[in-house]
């Protein structure tokens, strides 16, 4: 008789268990189920929760227009449509002329054979790592994480999950890789949880960090984790850009179990909120850690991995790992374990990969391609990759004016906006979701059947990311890249990637002239819409400045009563700031022509004879090297002088033939010392006569060469003979006696 204490799965979810399976179990167990299934009535199968919701921010967006005073994109083109003719009407399907997809032929074979560094030296051994388990309940998860992961319709963990959970919950460092869509977060949000639920409740502080690169996807790893905790009492906090700052200090004083932060406002906090530290942190987690380490990211990570304590716990995840990933986990993790699941696919089954040719005179219809397929090809649940933020509003514009609802996701919108537009995107109120590389990485849509990269990405990691969208947890999907002439490299690249699955599609022709002429005719009103735009953003940006001077003037004593906030810099940058602050003062000083007095002149005086001193003990060739750039500085600047200042500029040219003259009389009384002291052998000087007549024939040059070389013998001659002949040495002669 079975245990009654026993968390068993519900019975609906037995069918994709069964999958993994083996037959004989399978059997057992249907024939277990239909013996009980004739006792008890069925049960509805219960709707299962998503693990992302961005409800809470969406709704706020009405708000946020009305106290700024602005109105959405949409309404703007609504309005002027209404003014207008009715909306372009999409194309029609039934066109003679289709679309065609075709196997890709690459123009040239690439050669090039990666070498892969073999760091297993570094990393502890992972003998009891299994990439396999059957259901959550073999990794030995307390039973409201498993009430949890049931609401959500998670039922059998992804091979990343059955490998990390078991070995994080022994508290070893981790550096886990796997294809995009297989649950990474899910990955270290179990065992953290599960740890947590043991922790010592009497004393409140902040025991787990989790670091994401962007915005969207710190909110999407903080909605996944309050569903996964929802049946404990752990507690999360969200702490990115763009929000509350004060409700951000609130939350941070209340000592929440889970932080989870972008690396700047986390920073932020901690040096300018009082009470706020990772003194008592136990888990550091570092989720896309290649993009946490790009441009802009890799000092705030060293300085927060130096704020947390030692005696710690550290995870790091991501898609793709780089060599800077490899320095950061040699850097903060001690033996840590090299989890790679699924090392020999790198890329989904299910996805379908194809290149659209953009040849060098059609890349001024590259809108119109991208307007043909999204009305014809790809008409739902696309998201499309543009290169810039500008480029992505323009395609927004377009979209709304060709009758074809998309949302915009880029840097320009707020925090709020960057939100809703994911939720509405989510929910289906909009097929088209136009983003930059802010939602290239770890954003779980659900239901995404098409990336379109708009505009070719910056390498194959990119790449990798960015078509990581689709196709996710066994899904099908497509990724379509518009490549031209300038992208062969990267072209190469996929093509070597994806092998002969890549597909090459042609797209109808009358359908690009068609969407052409249309966005020729459209060009107006999205000009008149941009315009809008720029006027409303002045308005608003004209009302701040008021509304910060009254407030400057109304509370001035409150204000500047406050401590400064401080902002985290690297060494370097801090250099440039002083050394512009320095130049900014010395320009100043130099245009007011200020009076200064004798001891001041003075200064400045031994300040410059300071400088010649230290330049005089410089090598040789850096003394002339500095004094040939001076010398080319003065040129430059007598020659950028207006003719008006004649004066100055016979002074100056005075004062420059004088330092020539004195370093040239001083070069040629150092090459008179070096003679008389014997350093320098002084050549004779028989160019002169060489070329002391270039009309003569050539026998009187032969005969002219001929007589100088025999008084030259002749001078030598007489002078060895005037001198004594030198002893011969004793050596020698004792050298002949002993023979």
């Amino acid at each position: 008789m079975a245990p009654s204490f026993m968390f068993e799965a519900p019975s609906d979810e037995e069918p994709e268990l069964s999958e993994s399976k083996d037959e004989d179990n399978e059997e057992a167990e249907e024939e277990e189920e239909g013996d009980e299934a004739e006792d008890r009535p069925s049960k509805p199968k219960p709707k299962s929760q998503s693990p992302w919701d961005f409800t809470s921010y969406s709704e706020s967006v009405a708000e946020e227009h009305a106290r700024r005073g602005t109105t959405s994109v949409d309404f703007k083109i609504s309005k002027i449509l209404q003014q207008s003719s009715a909306p372009a009407q999409q194309e029609e399907t039934s066109d003679s002329e289709s679309d065609k997809q075709v196997d890709y032929r690459s123009e040239d074979e690439d050669e090039e054979n990666s070498n892969a560094r073999d760091n297993k030296s570094f990393f502890a051994p992972a003998e009891g790592a299994s990439f396999h388990a059957n259901s959550f309940m073999e990794l030995n998860l307390s039973r409201p994480l498993l009430r949890a992961c049931e609401t959500l319709g998670y039922t059998k963990p992804t091979p990343i999950q059955a490998a990390c959970i078991p070995l994080a919950l022994t508290g070893r460092d981790i550096c886990g890789s796997a294809i995009t869509g297989s649950g990474k977060t899910a990955a270290f949000a179990l065992p953290t949880l599960e740890r947590l639920l043991f922790r010592p409740k009497r004393v409140s502080a902040i025991r787990v960090l989790i670091l994401t690169p962007a915005r969207e996807l710190a909110v999407q790893v903080h909605s996944m984790i309050e569903k996964l905790a929802q049946y404990t009492d752990i507690r999360c906090c969200l702490i990115v850009g763009g929000l509350s700052l004060k409700a951000q200090e609130t939350a941070l004083r209340l000592m929440p179990d889970i932080v989870v932060a972008t690396p700047g406002r986390m920073i932020d906090h901690l040096r300018n909120t009082m009470s706020v530290d990772l003194d008592d942190l136990a888990v550091l987690i570092l989720d896309e850690a290649d993009r946490l380490l790009e441009l802009g990211f890799s000092a705030e990570i060293h300085e927060l991995v130096r704020l947390c304590p030692k005696r710690r716990q550290t995870m790091l995840f991501s898609a793709t790992m780089t060599e800077e990933v490899d320095e950061l986990v040699k850097l903060s993790l001690t033996r840590p374990l090299r989890l790679s699941a699924d090392p020999s696919a790198k890329r989904p089954s299910t996805l379908t990969e194809e290149v659209v040719r953009i040849r060098r005179m059609r890349e001024v219809n590259q809108e119109a391609v991208l307007l043909s397929l999204c009305t014809k090809t790809f008409t739902s649940r696309v998201i499309i990759f543009s290169g810039t933020k500008q480029a992505a509003h323009r395609l927004k514009i377009l979209f709304q004016l060709a009758g074809l609802q998309a949302a915009e996701l880029h840097g320009d919108l707020t925090q709020v906006q960057r939100l809703d537009a994911l939720e509405r995107f989510r929910k289906q109120e909009v097929d088209f979701l136009i983003a930059t590389d802010v939602a290239a990485r770890g954003l779980d849509i659900i239901g995404v059947q098409t990336v379109i990269n708009y505009a070719c990405p910056r390498d194959i990691t990119s790449y990798v990311h960015r078509v990581g969208r689709t196709a996710r947890a066994g899904r099908e999907g497509y990724a379509v890249t518009f490549v031209t002439d300038n992208d062969r490299s990267l072209l190469k690249a996929i093509a070597k990637r994806v092998g002969s699955k890549l597909k090459s599609r042609i797209v109808a022709e009358q359908s690009i002239t068609k969407w052409s002429q249309k966005i020729e005719e459209m060009e107006e009103k999205v000009t008149e819409v941009i315009e809008e735009e720029r006027a409303e953003r002045a308005l608003r940006k004209a009302e701040m400045e008021a509304t910060k001077a009254e407030n400057m003037i109304a509370h001035k004593d409150e204000i500047y009563a406050r401590p400064k906030r401080t902002w985290f810099m690297t060494e370097k940058e801090k250099k440039l700031v002083a050394k512009e602050a320095k130049a900014s003062v010395e320009k100043e000083k130099g245009s007011a022509n200020a009076i200064i007095s004798a001891q001041q002149a003075e200064d400045l005086k031994m300040k410059e004879k300071r400088k010649r001193e230290r330049e005089k003990n410089l090598p040789r060739k850096k003394r002339r090297k500095l004094e040939a750039a001076r010398e080319m500085l003065e040129d430059q600047s007598e020659i950028n002088e207006p003719d008006g200042s004649g004066k100055h500029k016979k002074e100056k040219e005075g004062i420059s033939l004088v330092d020539l003259a004195y370093r040239r009389a001083k070069a040629v009384k150092a090459v008179k010392k070096a003679v008389d002291s014997g350093k320098i052998v002084k050549k004779s000087n028989k160019s002169s006569k060489q070329y002391k007549q270039r009309t003569q024939s050539r026998t009187e040059e032969m005969r002219e060469l001929f007589e100088n070389d025999m008084s030259e013998r002749r001078q030598k001659s007489s002078s060895n003979a005037g001198r004594k002949k030198p002893k011969s040495s004793f050596k020698s002669k004792s050298r002949y006696k002993r023979r």
